[in-house]
This record gives structure tokens, C-alpha cells and sequence, in this order.
């Protein structure tokens, strides 16, 4: 499974890709904002940060208006892939943009019938939202599940699932069981992963352990 990084903030990217936990990256208009800085100067420098997709929200509602932003978008770097939302408008835009080369990230998905009209229009990425499911208590993992069957029902279709929303390490775990090929996870819950209470009293047990030897290493 791919781990890409939900956030603008660099300094957070640049942390994670040097533990070699960062295949790409995704921001929204809401992560921009939040980040306070240049929406392009962020994203030319995510994108030198990582080689993976990296993936830059529009902003138009209309298709026209997408495809315009799309292609500006795309101008930063190689490696950007345009992120449009799954409304009729929005896979306009994503087949004219995939028809151009462009990786497409199209977001805001709830329900499987979504998720396989973004593949047909040619979307790199299909975002289906767990944890916003979650809080209308209805099952998000359960919509995982039914996009991972239908794409395998049918090989043509190449659209990558990218587990998104995702809250805690659960959902990380069980996208993973299903055969989610993408989870882009807040750096929070991607250093979620790493704790464990035995690791920790693991390691302070070996430590106490060698500072008795009295040796070093260096």
C-alpha cells in the first residue's frame, strides 16, 4: 500500500520522506489555507520534495473553469496530479484532463456508483471519504470494500483507490486488508503508527539492560 501525506505543511513532508514514509501527497484548498503561504510556491516545493503524485485541488466549479485550472496546475511540475471533485462538471474535466496525459485525483466520493463513473471518465485516483462517512454513522470502511470488489470485477478499469478522510490507524489496517492500493494520512495518524506500549517498554528494558555493561558503541 501507498502512504501519501495529507497536508501542505513541508517541514511535516520533508520529516516523513526521510523515514521513507511519503509516495506522494495530498492537499485540498482547506490545507492551503490553513498553511497561510502561496497556493503554487507550496506546491512546486512539495513536489520537489517528493517524486510521487502530488495532488492540487481546482477551485472552478465548471468544467471549463476546471480544465483551464487543471492545465496551469499541471504547468508547476510533472508530478502534480489535479484533484476535481465528482460532480458531472468535475468528469468533464477529468477526461478531457486525463486525455491530455494529466494524473486526476477525483475526491469526494460516498458511494461506489461514484467511484466507478470517476473510472470510466479516466480518473488517476478515486478519494473515497471514511472518516466523514463515519460521522453520519454510516459504515465508510464498508465503501472501500464494495469499490475494491468492482474494480476487480473488471481489469480495464486502472483507477488506483485512495483511502482519504482517514482518522486513526484502523482504518489505515483494514483499507490495507481489503487491497486499498493508496492511503493518504494526516502526518498525526501516520505517527499514530508507530506507537506501541510493548515497543516502548521494549526499548527502555534493552537500554537499562546496556547502560549496565558500562560499554559504548563510539
Amino acid at each position: 500500500m501507498k502512504f501519501f501525506v495529507d497536508t501542505a505543511e513541508v517541514a511535516d513532508i520533508r520529516s516523513l520522506a526521510e523515514a521513507g514514509l511519503v509516495d506522494g501527497v495530498t492537499t485540498n484548498p482547506s490545507l492551503i489555507a490553513k498553511s497561510g503561504r502561496d497556493f503554487k510556491e507550496v506546491i512546486a516545493e512539495i513536489c520537489a520534495i517528493t517524486p510521487g503524485p502530488v495532488s492540487a485541488e481546482v477551485t472552478a466549479t465548471d468544467a471549463a473553469g476546471m480544465i483551464a485550472e487543471g492545465q496551469v496546475l499541471r504547468s508547476i511540475a510533472p508530478n502534480v496530479a489535479v484533484k476535481v471533485p465528482l460532480t458531472e462538471a468535475g468528469l468533464v474535466a477529468c477526461r478531457r484532463l486525463a486525455s491530455e496525459g494529466a494524473m486526476v485525483n477525483v475526491t469526494l466520493c460516498f458511494s461506489p456508483a461514484q467511484a466507478l463513473l470517476a473510472a470510466k471518465a479516466g480518473a488517476t485516483f478515486i478519494s473515497p471519504f471514511v472518516g466523514r462517512l463515519d460521522d453520519i454513522a454510516t459504515d465508510g470502511m464498508r465503501l472501500i470494500a464494495d469499490i475494491v470488489q468492482i474494480y476487480r470485477n473488471y481489469p480495464a478499469l486502472t483507477t488506483e483507490v485512495l483511502v482519504a478522510s482517514v482518522r486513526h490507524p484502523i482504518h489505515l489496517v483494514e483499507a490495507a486488508k481489503m487491497g486499498a492500493h493508496v492511503a493518504t494520512l494526516p502526518p498525526s495518524v501516520i505517527r499514530m503508527l508507530l506507537k506501541h506500549p510493548l515497543t516502548d517498554r521494549g526499548l527502555e528494558a534493552f537500554l537499562a539492560d546496556w547502560k549496565k555493561t558500562g560499554q559504548s558503541i563510539l
